[in-house]
Order: structure tokens, then C-alpha cells, then sequence
């Protein structure tokens, strides 16, 4: 809201000097003409206000898939306690330094309508702001955190079908905390094969148990063959002995 300073114009100040003189004159017993009072001075203007410092531009964090996962994957199973049968679509992501960074979780029960969107996040972020996501440019999901334990903390988000569908057909999600500086922090997660996954049948865990054990033992098979050649390589590089002088 704007606040107007009523001032007295020029023009409005000369119509009252002149009326006051022929009211003067007009008088039948001659009267002193007393000065007219000067204008109030205008108000000084207020002085500006120091401009409020710029926040902090966002950390953004690009994931990486978990290696010993090629792809995002869909397991179902039976609620105990209501006997529903409820499913879960989910993937976990590292650093580029290959660091558990965080994992997601798209979970539908059957015969409910909404849906929940669980994050598995690091220690160390604010809890009262709780946690912000949105698909590419889509509307932002504000969610809160739900419980935290040693490895990290989980974070709950409430969603309907239309978020399900832009889980589908997006290409990446943004999820944004504050870091115990306040300051926002925003990982940016790929959804490339979640449509088709979130769709299609549920793996069988036995299935999934065995997969994820071929794909560690072949990841720890490359990494002995490249620590044997890197040994190697040091063993070629390493300076010669210096030669013992003839007695």
C-alpha cells in the first residue's frame, strides 16, 4: 500500500491568498491585514532502508544411480494388518564419488487413491522445514519428515494420481532441504525407466536377491582385476636398485 502526502499545490495556495484579500477589502471597517501564514514545511522524505541481503543461490546435487541396481524396480507384498496388498516402486542413488547419497520410493496400496512418495535422506538437514519436491517445472509436494535412524532419515509425501503421472512422464526429480546453515539444498534424482516400471510386474524378491549378488560379486571381480593391474604397472615404474661397487 502506498502512503500519499497531502501537500498544499501552488494553485490551491493563490486561490485562498486571493480570496482572503477581497474579503479584506470588502469589510466595511478597514482591518489590518494580517500575514498569511507560510505553508508547513513538506515532511523530509523518509530515509531508505538498507536493501535485504540476497539469499543464498541453492547447492544442487546431481545423483547417480547404485550401481548394483541397472534399473528402477517394482516389489509387492501383503500388509499384515489390513491384508492390502501394497507395492512400491524404488531406487537408491549415490555420489559421483559413488557415496550412498539417498533412495526413493513410490508406494501404492491397493484400494487407496493416494499415494505416498517416501525419500530415504542424509543426516543433517533441518526437520522443520521438511522436504519439497517437484517433477521437471511441475507444482511443488511439500512433505514432513517422519522418523530418522542411524543411516539417514525418511521423509513422507502425500500424493494423488496426477503426481503419479508426471512421475511417469518426467525426466527428473527435484528435491529440496535446508542444510543446518538454512541454506537450501536441492538433489536432482533421474526418473528414466520409472513409468515402465511403476506399470509392469513385481519382481520376485528371490529374483531381486540373487541379481543384486551377481552384479557385487562381477563389480568386485573388476575391482581386483584393476587393483592387480595397477600393481602391476607400479612394479614396472618402480626405480631400479642402485648397483653394488666392485670390491
Amino acid at each position: 500500500m502506498k502512503i500519499l502526502n497531502q501537500r498544499l499545490s501552488l494553485s490551491t495556495l493563490a486561490a485562498t491568498v486571493a480570496l482572503a484579500l477581497a474579503l479584506s477589502a470588502g469589510s466595511a471597517v478597514a482591518q489590518t491585514k494580517k500575514p498569511t501564514p507560510a505553508p508547513a514545511p513538506a515532511p523530509a522524505p523518509a530515509a531508505a532502508q538498507p536493501a535485504a541481503p540476497a539469499a543464498a543461490p541453492a547447492a544442487i546435487v546431481e545423483v547417480q544411480p547404485e550401481p548394483t541396481q541397472t534399473d528402477w524396480i517394482k516389489i509387492c507384498g501383503e500388509d499384515q494388518t489390513s491384508k492390502k496388498k501394497i507395492c512400491y516402486t524404488t531406487r537408491d542413488f549415490v555420489s559421483d564419488q559413488n557415496q550412498p547419497v539417498l533412495a526413493v520410493a513410490v508406494y501404492d496400496i491397493q484400494g487407496d487413491p493416494n499415494r505416498v512418495v517416501r525419500f530415504l535422506l542424509p543426516l543433517g538437514f533441518i526437520l522443520a522445514p521438511g522436504v519439497r519436491f517437484s517433477v521437471d517445472q511441475g507444482n511443488t509436494q511439500p512433505g514432513k519428515y517422519a522418523v530418522c535412524f542411524p543411516n539417514g532419515c525418511f521423509a513422507e509425501v502425500p500424493v494423488k494420481e496426477d503426481v503419479i503421472a508426471a512421475l511417469k512422464k518426467g525426466t527428473a526429480i527435484s528435491i529440496s532441504v535446508q542444510n543446518q546453515f538454512a541454506r537450501e539444498v536441492v538433489f536432482h534424482v533421474p526418473l528414466s525407466t520409472f513409468g515402465k516400471v511403476f506399470d509392469g510386474p513385481a519382481i520376485d524378491p528371490a529374483v531381486l536377491a540373487e541379481q543384486q549378488k551377481k552384479l557385487k560379486e562381477q563389480m568386485q571381480k573388476q575391482a581386483d582385476e584393476m587393483r592387480k593391474k595397477m600393481d602391476t604397472q607400479n612394479q614396472g615404474t618402480a626405480p631400479a636398485a642402485p648397483a653394488v661397487p666392485a670390491q
